[in-house]
């Protein structure tokens, strides 16, 4: 499929009809959503009776007051969900995982999850020193942990994109679910609101009507990319927050 690279073109538009019309093809379309919305829901409560497999309480994790047991990083709540954050050695901000800045910049306000007992946490991929001055830089406030030392014993031969739940039984911890690729659209509502628009993600995979605009090549770095740097990067350098990595000068 050929991506749009004229972005002046007017993109094709639906068939304009009268709004009785138009509300008759809303309302054949509602009981597919309602089915997909059922479906959703069985396989959640299939995801809920999954089995689940131990791990070891005393894996050390690094965090702002240096090693911590992973079962310290559930703040005394039962549950606990991880999203692995790839890391680039080296790099400077501009060049860090777009995909990772994507979903990550997009979990914001905690308090929902706490109060069903439920702790959210990044386990970033990079030295805590200077990766938690991205996680600054992009003016997150989640937990923030460096799995460099451990990561092969969380992730058990997986590769990193990986998100992961976990369950805190006293002293004991369970890992009860992982997911990674698009599983992650869990923790991207800009997802479900573009696939809400006429013209959706714009990218090329996707089944759309001849005419509709397909900006992005499917799997391409740029779809989380503006000028060569993660779009989220923007806001923050507009608000004149630096992204230098580097440790302070004392």
């Amino acid at each position: 499929m050929t991506v749009e690279t004229n972005e002046n073109a007017a993109p094709a538009r639906p068939t304009v009809v009268d709004r009785a019309s138009w509300q008759a093809e809303i309302d054949q379309l509602r009981v597919r959503e309602k089915a997909h919305t059922h479906e959703g829901d069985a396989i959640a409560a299939a995801r809920r009776r999954l089995p689940m497999v131990e791990l070891d309480p005393a894996i050390t994790l690094t965090g702002p007051d240096g090693p911590v047991p992973l079962l310290d990083v559930f703040e005394d709540r039962r549950q606990l969900i991880a999203y692995y954050h790839m890391w680039r050695d080296d790099r400077p901000a501009a060049e860090q995982c777009e995909g990772c800045t994507f979903f990550n910049s997009q979990v914001r306000e905690l308090s929902y999850l706490h109060s069903r007992d439920i702790t959210y946490a990044t386990f970033c991929q990079g030295p805590f020193d200077e990766s938690v001055r991205y996680r600054d830089f992009m003016g997150w406030d989640v937990p923030w942990y460096s799995v460099r030392d451990c990561a092969d014993e969380l992730l058990a031969g997986r590769p990193f994109f990986l998100m992961a739940c976990y369950l805190r039984d006293g002293d004991r911890v369970y890992e009860t679910y992982a997911t990674t690729i698009r599983g992650f659209e869990a923790m991207s509502p800009s997802h479900g609101l573009m696939d809400m628009t006429v013209y959706g993600r714009q990218e090329a995979w996707e089944d759309s009507p001849d005419g509709w605009p397909r900006r992005w090549e499917a799997n391409s770095p740029s779809v989380w990319r503006t000028g060569e740097r993660p779009t989220a990067h923007w806001s923050r350098l507009a608000a004149g927050h630096s992204d230098d990595l580097r440790p302070a000068r004392r």
